[in-house]
């Protein structure tokens, strides 16, 4: 299994310029990629890298299954043709199990059928191979914002916006300049505002799998964004976490 840490990359020049000038490089969220044709993934993971997603990366339908059910993560990138345990099986397990993160199915299989199949087996969309990448990132940001309950792409706290495309945070349409770890707290917590997050959480879901995990670390972030943002934007509920709230925009 690859896994790629979730630190701001330096632009890949691999990468095709018109995909890096779409790329969020501070996206808070973990990945899971199963798919064993050694190109696609090789090009899924340096596009997701590029796009600074946490990613890990899996050949085989076990391994897969085995992460989907012991890890969080934010959505799968799953092939339906996976060697030992094939995806639609591994799909049918964890949707069994109560599992919910979204899920985009990669296949190269023609028939309409074997798509229903998928969504039928708790798929939230799916790809046909060969695709283009820009399209594999739009889908899986359209599923990312819809199962933290974001209809629209930008993302608003009262007068705080952020927009996960470009990277951009305004308040009141004054651009504020973060670092990328504020950048992925704080859209981790707008995409779940008004709800308690804990430590533990933001820590697994702005790192990857091997990533060190330091609760002070969140601490530290957290602090520096009540500076920039204002503190009441951010509650602490006592044993528990962090909560967004939003405000009026004079309540800052």
């Amino acid at each position: 299994m690859r896994r790629v840490y979730a630190q701001p990359p330096e632009r890949n020049l691999n990468v095709p310029k018109r995909l890096q000038e779409s790329f969020c490089y501070n996206r808070p969220v973990r990945i899971l990629v199963a798919e064993d044709e050694a190109r696609i993934a090789r090009q899924l993971t340096t596009a997701l890298e590029a796009a600074g997603y946490a990613v890990d990366t899996v050949q085989d339908g076990e391994r897969a299954d085995f992460l989907a059910r012991t890890s969080h993560y934010d959505a799968v990138v799953l092939d339906l043709g996976l060697p030992r345990l094939d995806g639609l099986t591994a799909l049918r397990g964890w949707r069994e199990q109560g599992l919910k993160m979204p899920v985009l199915i990669l296949t190269a299989r023609a028939s309409w059928h074997e798509k229903v199949l998928g969504i039928d087996g708790g798929a939230d969309d799916y790809v046909s191979k060969p695709f283009q990448i820009e399209e594999v990132l739009a889908r899986l940001r359209a599923l990312i914002r819809r199962s933290s309950g974001q209809a629209a792409p930008l993302l608003q706290c009262g007068d705080l916006a952020l927009d996960p495309r470009s990277s951009r945070t305004t308040i009141a349409g004054a651009e504020l300049r973060l670092t990328s770890h504020e950048f992925r707290v704080l859209s981790y917590l707008m995409h779940h505002r008004d709800r308690v997050v804990s430590q533990h959480e933001l820590s697994a879901h702005i790192y990857a799998e091997d990533a060190d995990r330091d609760s002070n670390t969140v601490e530290v972030f957290i602090a520096r964004l009540r500076r920039k943002v204002g503190a009441r934007r951010i509650e602490t509920v006592r044993g528990l976490g962090y909560r967004m709230v939003t405000l009026e925009a004079k309540a800052r």
